[in-house]
């Protein structure tokens, strides 16, 4: 009986990962293949945050001027520019990082066929899964980094701290790749992701103070907001651009790494259950 007990739970699709440095030489090969492609995948991620920023940033900007934020000592005034700049980071890690789990990991998954290519050799799915999540997570730091740099140029904040908002990004990337794999291993074809752009994505980057405070919603919204992945990415890098520590940083990289670990698991099992259909 405890044998039979043992074989099942072994081919649960909801086990423990299988995880080994396996995925290395996978994550090399997606390296590889986008470096042909590096200048115009880069210019193509940085050019829409870069345009909300100057046009919102510095147009709109023109006309808020200032916005009040309630820090610990009270409230403080920020350039808009400087309000935007610091949420639009977060933001384009959280697009980098899902487009590359979705688009570009369903085409290796289920279009071109890489990922059962790939298994012929000595790797199982969990390390394949495990190299794309942290692959997408790479392209979205390696595009926050590159907009991190125009807004240097930009004189929009100096602050030491961002050295720190870089790793903060990183585990942005690696939430939001993590969720989108789940809706990577769910589809049956690009169309379907739409779905999450639209009902999912996109509300999120409104309701996240990224664009206005969160004082401005509702009691009832601003508390759902707080349990946003993206709401409490924002709340920990939006202080390092104005060479403050954030509040409650252990709480927000908790609800982080919670997205995380549990969005990996969901993905992997996901995955494990269309591969095994």
């Amino acid at each position: 009986m405890q044998t039979a007990t043992l074989t099942v739970a072994a081919q649960s699709v909801w086990r423990a990962p299988a995880l080994s440095w396996r995925w290395w030489p996978v994550f090399l090969r997606n390296l590889l293949v986008w470096r042909k492609l590096a200048i115009p995948s880069l210019v193509g991620n940085i050019a829409e945050p870069l345009m909300w920023l100057v046009a919102f940033g510095y147009g709109m900007g023109a006309l808020v001027g200032q916005v009040t934020l309630t820090g610990p000592e009270g409230p403080v005034k920020v350039p808009y520019i400087l309000f935007l700049a610091s949420g639009s980071i977060c933001m384009s890690a959280m697009n980098a990082a899902s487009f590359e789990a979705l688009y570009s990991a369903f085409s290796r998954m289920h279009v071109q066929k890489t990922w059962d290519g790939i298994m012929n050799a000595p790797v199982n799915l969990d390390d394949v899964v495990l190299a794309e999540m942290l692959w997408a997570a790479f392209k979205s730091l390696f595009t926050v980094t590159a907009i991190l740099g125009v807004m240097l140029a930009l004189g929009i904040s100096y602050s030491p701290k961002l050295l720190l908002a870089w790793p903060v990004l990183l585990g942005v990337g690696i939430t939001f790749s993590c969720i989108a794999l789940i809706f990577n291993a769910l589809a049956k074809g690009y169309d379907f992701f739409t779905y999450y752009f639209t009902l999912f994505l996109t509300p999120m980057m409104f309701l996240s103070g990224i664009f206005f405070p969160l004082d401005q919603l509702p009691a009832v919204v601003r508390m759902l907001s707080g349990w946003l992945p993206l709401t409490n990415a924002v709340d920990l890098v939006r202080p390092l651009f104005m060479d403050q520590w954030p509040e409650h940083a252990l709480r927000h990289l908790l609800v982080l790494g919670a997205y995380a670990v549990g969005g990996f698991w969901v993905a992997l099992a996901l995955t494990r259950k269309r591969f095994r259909g």
